[in-house]
């Protein structure tokens, strides 16, 4: 590698402090309150609540601390309202007063000097969080019996709460397998305080929170469209190194390894989904994790990782040759999926019905796929089935949404109307050819825009001889092995 690329790939490294406005060392906050977004953020997320609650009041419960040493990360839906990092946190949002108050547990000084210092009741907290109240938990329930008394109705999210590493629909089939097991038949943590708002204001009509908040989380601000910009700029260098390490020999779990110290280079706090790295055989699978196989001469390799960056994600998946050069049946392969994949993200655009975009877009790949020449005819067969399955769409939708979560809340909620500027979501369609024991797919982190559509993933290789020419620069082992 020459010094230019070497200073180039090193200052692709460095944390993009600028893109909300952090100060210099604050890369990765310390502390009981967000520091990645400034508290008129999550203020204004909390009005939008109270103008759709009304004379109601929403109720959220945060997580509780993790067993163990584990670090402790905040659910999801209580991150997004409030920022704060504690555990057994309650917020109260009243939607007649216009006013947030925060519940905590009496101070915790033990955790203090042992963790660092946490917010507490009282003023300290007011002007740290910009809520209007901060009181100790015993304050709560005098606080919900006054709410129920006048009848007030209170809405609480009802479905399982999400933390790092999750969607809303895997704590939700958790749940629903626990609560059926005969031999556990444990309700839910939220179950049980929808069940405990009830008992303490019998006169209140409990209402689902969720789909609220949902609305409300589907199209980003700028603030967030920024973070998860950076979240995936963080997974193309992961994968880019991965692309650069790769050797015949190696296994699965080292590539994983590599992409995961790009991941806490950047200041990281995990990642935002298990590792998908399948080689060979495994690529049949579309969530393969087991990362146990070696790398063999005439491998593709299916990446798809992407880290939880200050609570939001992104998802990116690349595929390459295990050595580095693509066999002549992969590049044909490769080429005509990589050639309709981009169709389809052309058509991306708002205001038009998907199933719209999605059948011009079978059209294009149609048109692509008669003038393209194949040596290899059950390629040609399945490139024709895949772009005559857009081509007869009539619903459906690009791929799922990203945002606090890799499969993130919204997903074809504008098929009928259209995308939406401000909407997040990958496109990952999956192209196979069983014939020749071949399948692959790649995957872009997309942001509608006004008129049509960016790619945030765009600088990660795609192109054969691109992807090759990356391969070609020592990874992070060889570099070591020059020291």
């Amino acid at each position: 590698m020459s010094i230019r690329s070497a200073v180039t790939r090193s200052l692709a490294l460095l944390p993009a402090l600028w893109i909300v406005g952090a100060a210099p060392g604050a890369q990765i906050h310390q502390g009981p309150f967000t520091e990645d977004f400034p508290r008129e953020e999550f203020a204004a997320r909390r009005a939008k609540v109270m103008a759709q609650i009304g004379d109601g009041v929403a109720i959220l419960q945060g997580t509780i601390e993790r067993p163990g040493e584990q670090p402790f990360r905040q659910s999801n839906q209580f991150y997004y309202v409030s920022g704060v990092e504690l555990p057994r946190a309650i917020l109260l949002i009243d939607g007649r007063s216009k006013r947030s108050t925060l519940y905590l547990p009496p101070r915790n000084t033990g955790r203090e000097r042992a963790q660092g210092p946490e917010i507490f009741a009282g003023d300290e907290a007011v002007a740290a969080t910009g809520l209007e109240a901060v009181a100790l938990r015993d304050d709560f329930a005098p606080a919900v019996a006054l709410i129920g008394k006048e009848g007030r109705p209170i809405y609480t999210p009802q479905r399982p709460e999400v933390l790092g590493n999750a969607s809303a629909g895997d704590t939700r089939s958790q749940a629903t397998a626990t609560r059926n097991d005969p031999w556990d038949g444990r309700p839910s943590r939220e179950t049980v305080f929808v069940e405990k708002l009830k008992a303490a204001a019998p006169q209140s009509d409990i209402r689902d929170l969720d789909p609220i908040l949902d609305g409300l989380r589907f199209v980003k601000s700028p603030r967030e469209i920024a973070v998860v910009r950076e979240a995936t700029r963080i997974a193309g260098l992961g994968i880019m190194e991965a692309m650069r390490e790769a050797e015949v020999g190696m296994y699965e779990y080292e590539l994983q390894a590599v992409a995961e110290y790009v991941f806490k280079k950047m200041g990281s706090q995990g990642a935002a989904y298990f590792a998908l790295v399948a080689t060979g055989p495994n690529t049949v699978y579309s969530h393969y994790h087991r990362g146990t196989r070696k790398l063999a001469k005439g491998d593709l390799v299916q990446f798809d990782y992407a880290p939880d960056y200050r609570y939001y994600v992104s998802d990116v998946t690349r595929v390459f040759p295990a050595d580095g050069t693509f066999t002549p049946v992969q590049r044909e392969f490769y080429t005509i999926y990589l050639r309709m994949y981009l169709a389809l993200m052309s058509t991306i655009r708002p205001g038009v019905p998907v199933a719209d975009l999605l059948q011009e877009a079978g059209a294009k790949m149609e048109s692509i796929v008669a003038g393209f020449q194949f040596s290899n005819a059950n390629i040609k067969a399945a490139a024709q089935a895949f772009a005559a399955r857009y081509k007869a769409s009539r619903g459906g939708s690009y791929g799922h949404s990203i945002g606090i979560e890799v499969h993130d809340v919204g997903r074809g909620t504008t098929q009928a109307v259209g995308l939406l500027p401000g909407q997040m979501f990958t496109i990952e369609p999956a192209f196979r050819v069983a014939e020749e024991n071949l399948a692959m797919r790649l995957e872009d982190a997309l942001l509608v825009t006004e008129k049509s559509y960016e790619n945030l993933s765009a600088f990660v290789p795609l192109e054969v001889a691109d992807i090759e020419k990356l391969m070609k620069e020592p990874g992070i082992s060889q570099l070591l092995k020059k020291r």
